[in-house]
């Protein structure tokens, strides 16, 4: 497999010099290439042949980093040209761009973990990484301007947790296996940034060159079938275009991107043969809603149903031209809130099947209950024609393309987490074995089960997938995760999704508003900008200014535990049973408010509205 020119000098090691002015980066892999200033009042960059000038007054601060994420602005200035850099793909020639300048934030990386390999080619997993200021300029800004600034840094602190991001100084991972090899040879000498797939690149707002190419799962193992030692590899790669929170990122938008798209790629090689199979996940493509509003279970409101066929047709037409052959196959329960939903799905789908794009409703709660995952196999016979049919990727030993895959399946239930990690396990497997089957790996009826170390290996890789995907939207670990892993539900499994539906809970209801918002300001789906005023985001009216859970919360208690004072000082005083009856109804009233506004209640995001 080949990758860029490598006269596209890729840095892996870089020192950076925290001067009281300025910020300098140092390439530190042994060359002499020019260093990069970024200054630390307006975030203007330049290129320098040496490192400042030290004194006792001017000490600069100094630390490894492996890599620039990229700048982010906050605070909107005047326009002009400046000399960019790109990290860790580092150009030669210094490229100009337009750029707003007053408050800008620098993202590097401070410390990495090689996970394993991609195509022969080291993975790194980001294990921390660091915002630094740019915004000595706003010491003499207004004060509105400096509150405003404040809040957003806030949001930063939150981004910068962010957990599940991957990279790679020397393959492209925004493109599948099959994709690489059937670049174009123009194409694979282009430095890396130029030819990422954009919907899988996640800073590409902060940097307009590619920097890291993100994915939010990577997972892999080695295991011996005999003689021959395979490595397997799965490696999922998030859509950009609609990124968001469980809650707060649902359904389609009106060109029909999907929240929580996510396409998974399992990779096997051995003997010099590398074999590839793609399935992806999304939200059902319609224009829907599930704001949360206190209760466990938020109604689903379908918006413009109207414009549901051209929606789900957009957004089918388009994996159609990325991936050949669709089968969707939707998991949703076919009554209930869901069961509206199913419908109207199905419904819109009726305009678009044909031979290349099909739907299958398989309704998993309904058949599989909450342990009988085997009767997946039920779902398994009605996709097996098609999953023969569109094949997968195949390179011989001497890198020539032997089979492509000409279709995928595409699979959701109402997170795309739990159900569909189960299903698309499976899809895998039965995959994987008839890859095993053509390189002469497995005998006719031989399966991974057959060989223990090898299935335990499988299902904890499907696992940890499952898990990852599901903490990067949900905030917690999959549901249904102990069949994935061990093969059959267990008692631990069971307590412990009742623990994560319950951490789902608290963090959609009280934390994913400002999770999602700090998401926003990265992916530059807000922006600021002279013209737009903080006001309508930050300040609050009316309920919306006093209302506070925690707060609420304590009073409730506290109204209870007076009324239980009350009630035992009844032998006392009979006026105690009419404080009791004060303090009770105080607090049910108070409950019933909150009940009654439970939207405003919740940590909801400030910044920015989809649009639809």
């Amino acid at each position: 497999m080949e990758k860029a020119d490598p006269a596209q000098k890729l840095y892996k090691r870089m020192r950076l010099w925290e001067f009281p002015d300025q910020y300098v980066i140092e390439p530190t892999d042994g060359s002499s290439a020019s260093l990069l200033a970024i200054s630390c009042v307006d975030g203007s960059m330049n290129v320098i042949d040496e490192i400042p000038l030290c004194s006792s007054l001017r000490v600069p601060q100094i630390r490894t980093i492996f890599g620039v994420i990229g700048m982010l602005k906050l605070v909107a200035g005047k326009l002009m040209d400046i000399q960019m850099f790109c990290f860790p793909v580092w150009c030669h020639e210094p490229c100009f761009i337009d750029i707003l300048y007053d408050g800008s934030y620098l993202f590097v990386i401070t410390e990495r973990e090689c996970v394993g390999s991609y195509l022969g080619y080291p993975i790194f997993k980001i294990k921390a990484m660091k915002v630094f200021p740019c915004d000595h300029s706003l010491k003499n800004s207004p004060e509105e301007q400096k509150k405003m600034e404040s809040e957003f840094s806030h949001l930063l602190n939150v981004a910068e947790r962010t957990n599940g991001l991957y990279f790679s100084y020397d393959v492209n991972i925004t493109l599948s296996a099959q994709r690489l090899h059937d670049l174009g040879d123009e194409s694979k000498l282009l430095p890396l940034w130029r030819q990422a797939d954009p919907r899988f690149l996640w800073n590409g707002y902060m940097l307009e060159v590619l920097i890291d190419n993100k994915v939010f799962c990577f997972q892999n193992f080695q295991a011996a079938v005999g003689k021959d030692i395979l490595d397997v590899t799965l490696l999922a790669r998030r859509c950009t275009r609609r990124t968001g929170t469980r809650m707060w990122r649902r359904g389609a938008d009106s060109d029909g991107f999907v929240a929580n798209f996510v396409e998974s790629e399992q990779i096997v090689q051995l003997n010099g043969y590398t074999a590839s199979f793609i399935q992806v996940r999304g939200s059902i493509p319609l224009l829907w809603d599930q704001i949360v509003d206190l209760t466990y279970k938020p109604k689903f409101e379908i918006v413009r149903p109207e414009e549901a066929p051209r929606v789900v047709e957009r957004h089918f037409l388009d994996l159609r031209k990325k991936y050949g052959n669709v089968l969707a196959v939707d998991l949703v329960n076919k009554h209930g809130g869901e069961g509206r939903l199913c419908e109207k799905f199905g419904e819109a789908m009726q305009n678009v099947s044909s031979d290349d794009i099909r739907y299958l409703h398989f309704d998993f709660h309904k058949v599989c209950g909450h342990v009988h995952f085997e009767r997946l196999s039920i779902l398994y016979h009605q996709i097996e024609d098609f999953l023969i049919k569109n094949r997968y990727f195949l390179l011989n030993e001497k890198g020539y393309k032997v089979e492509g895959q000409v279709g995928t399946v595409r699979t959701n239930c109402i997170d795309c987490l739990d159900r569909t990690n189960v299903t698309q396990s499976m899809i895998a497997r039965k995959m994987l074995e008839f890859q095993l089957r053509r390189l002469g790996i497995f005998s006719a009826e031989e399966m991974i089960a057959t060989h223990p170390n090898f299935d335990e290996s499988f299902k904890i890789l499907w696992a940890n997938h499952g898990d990852d995907i599901s903490i990067q939207y949900s905030g917690t670990p999959a549901l249904k995760g102990d069949f994935v892993r061990f093969g059959h539900r267990t008692m631990l499994g069971i307590m412990k999704d009742g623990w994560n539906a319950l951490m789902r809970y608290y963090l959609n209801n009280f934390c994913d508003g400002t999770k999602q918002d700090a998401m926003d300001l990265l992916q530059g789906h807000y922006i600021v900008s002279v013209s737009r005023t903080i006001a309508p985001t930050t300040q609050k009216v009316g309920i919306q200014a006093i209302a506070s859970f925690p707060l609420a919360f304590l009073v409730i208690l506290t109204g209870f535990f007076f009324a239980i004072i009350s009630i035992k000082r009844v032998q006392y005083n009979i006026w105690n049973v009419l404080f009791s009856l004060m303090w009770a109804s105080m607090s049910l009233g108070i409950a019933a408010f909150v009940r009654a506004n439970g939207r405003t209640f919740c940590n909801r995001p400030r910044l920015h509205q989809p649009r639809r």
